[in-house]
């Protein structure tokens, strides 16, 4: 007790026990008002970068009103939650959002919004381990901890469910009618900044986070999630296959984080792949662009034949593109050493690599991605013998460069690049020796490329191969302190959207799809193209003969016309 009374005056105020209980609008307006400043500090700091408010009097007033903007915003949802037995529990709950937010914002410098959140809601255990450091438990404690001890200790009063109801709702009204009032006092500074600098509205923590969760709660509203519509039902075989002697044998790798500048091949200024770059034989485009930011979002949309418009506007879900090809009788596989398919390969053959114990590539509870080579002929000899006869189509989804743990996504002999990153905190590294560690789990991927490759040009004697490798999204490395990837696709960086795609076709995959290496050399150099071409070149290269196919977006097409 004489401990207690020596602390100052602030401290034994705070830790004395309260006497009288609060009305429910005055715990609300406290958490809101907690939430609105220490809880947004991202939103702050990022303003503070753009808008400079202490270099004119009209800057902070704007600030202010911003502020008093949120903390209305938060009060109003609380008061619709100021009930005697959900205030609390609610409040808690949101006090944890914020914290969790302005963590995941301060240290990576992303945004919240539907897009990031389904990202998190996929994300298994494994990469979840990957997002965890002494950084995270800090910093929430220190934005949650102090006002959740105090909400918990605070009495609340409980008056008459009549009563609460009135309060209530002249609360919530108020504090609308506050930030409505907040809003026509700054409209034309506020409307200017969203408009210009719209990365901000999805920094307002906790209301993104609840808006993007709204957004996945009801979908299923704006969208029938449960009906799978049929898209290429007329697909078949075509006149390539008249007779053929050695059936197609195409591998589709589906690489995870690739930003296309930091390849060698692409010309980046460090050798990160050499083995691709030592071959003549290959086309890789270096103007080729991402539907997506996200794995949730690029990789269904990449397998889609609807293009990124039609896949965002889509009211139903359609089959893909692994549908189609299994409509026209071909043999397909997909390979999975990452968190899933995302749905693209529910109805198709497909296994994963991710419980492997294989002693030469896995450790840690994860694999590097040639684990996906070991045992790939034995997968290949197990699909249906009549459907390998017309042609066999595989897909390897990579680990690639999934963030943040970089280190852990290259093999010991590979780290060619160094200090290296080894922290998931990636703040606590230098910027090089971030860009190090990314670039060490790119010359892992050249290597499984360059394995991939020898792997399917020792299959010349019985089938016609060919590769391509197309990443999901980019990545961000510390540019302008934001990481990793996921930020709403008009505002993302184009690092998260440039993202590497690599063509290799044999000489019998040549003179049958009629498509040359050097002509794809000439025609991938410069020309801008993006994963809306995927659905259709894959059935172009392969002679799929389909209504949904659009030569328009065949990027085989030109060199088969030249031919």
């Amino acid at each position: 007790m004489e401990f207690l009374l020596r602390l100052p005056a602030p401290f034994r105020f705070a830790l004395r026990r309260p006497s009288a209980a609060l009305p429910p609008a005055f715990v609300v307006l406290a958490i809101a008002l907690w939430m609105a400043s220490f809880g947004n500090w991202p939103l702050w700091r990022a303003l503070a970068d753009t808008q400079a408010p202490g270099s004119a009097p009209h800057g902070w007033a704007f600030v202010l009103g911003f502020g008093v903007l949120i903390a209305a915003g938060n009060a109003a949802l609380l008061m619709l939650f100021a009930w005697r037995w959900t205030l609390k529990p609610i409040a808690t709950l949101l006090l944890l959002i914020t914290a969790f937010g302005a963590y995941f914002m301060l240290n990576y410098g992303i945004a919240i919004d539907a897009s990031m959140l389904t990202n998190v809601l996929q994300t298994d255990v494994r990469e979840a381990g990957d997002l965890l450091s002494w950084r995270m438990p800090a910093v929430v404690l220190a934005l949650a901890g102090a006002p959740l001890w105090w909400l918990w200790r605070q009495p609340v009063a409980r008056p008459t469910p009549l009563r609460s109801l009135a309060q209530n709702a002249g609360w919530l009204l108020l504090f609308l009618g506050v930030a409505v009032a907040s809003v026509m006092a700054m409209f034309q500074e506020f409307s200017s900044t969203m408009r210009n600098q719209p990365q901000l509205r999805y920094l307002i923590n906790p209301l993104n986070s609840v808006y993007a969760l709204g957004r996945i709660a009801t979908q299923p509203l704006r969208m029938d999630t449960h009906t799978l519509l049929p898209f290429g039902r007329d697909a078949h075989l075509g006149a390539s296959y008249v007779n053929q002697t050695k059936p197609p044998l195409l591998v589709l790798v589906v690489g995870e984080t690739g930003r296309s500048g930091n390849f060698g091949l692409n010309g980046y200024a460090r050798a990160t792949t050499p083995q691709l770059s030592a071959r003549n034989d290959l086309a890789s485009a270096s103007n080729a662009w991402a539907c997506g930011t996200s794995t949730a979002t690029a990789l269904p949309c990449m397998f889609s034949g609807l293009g990124k418009s039609g896949y965002e506007a889509r009211k139903s879900n359609y089959e893909n593109l692994l549908d189609v090809l299994a409509h026209a009788g071909l043999a397909v596989l997909w390979l999975d050493n990452q968190s899933g398919c995302k749905g693209v390969c529910d109805r198709v053959a497909s296994a994963s690599t991710t419980a492997s114990t294989n002693p030469n590539w896995c450790t840690g509870g994860e694999c590097l991605d040639p684990v996906m080579l070991a045992g790939l002929d034995e997968r290949l000899a197990a699909l249906p013998a009549d459907q390998r006869a017309r042609g066999t189509v595989l897909v390897l989804h990579q680990m690639g460069s999934h963030g943040p743990a970089y280190a852990r996504r290259s093999a010991p002999a590979l780290k060619k690049f160094t200090p290296e990153c080894q922290s998931n905190a990636l703040q606590e590294c230098s910027q090089e020796e971030v860009v190090n560690a990314y670039d060490n789990s790119i010359v892992q991927t050249d290597a499984f490329l360059g394995a991939t490759l020898r792997w399917l040009e020792n299959k010349q004697a019985e089938f016609q191969p060919a590769m391509m490798y197309v990443a999901d999204h980019g990545e961000s490395l510390g540019e302008n302190n934001i990481y990793l990837h996921g930020l709403p696709y008009a505002i993302a960086p184009d690092v998260q959207k440039h993202v590497p795609w690599i063509t290799w076709l044999s000489p019998a995959m040549q003179a049958r799809s009629g498509a040359s290496t050097a002509c794809l050399q000439k025609e991938m150099a410069t020309r801008r193209i993006s994963q809306d071409d995927y659905f259709h070149s894959v059935l172009g290269l392969l002679d799929v003969q389909t209504t949904t196919y659009q030569a328009t977006n065949d990027l085989f097409a030109p060199c088969r016309a030249k031919g």
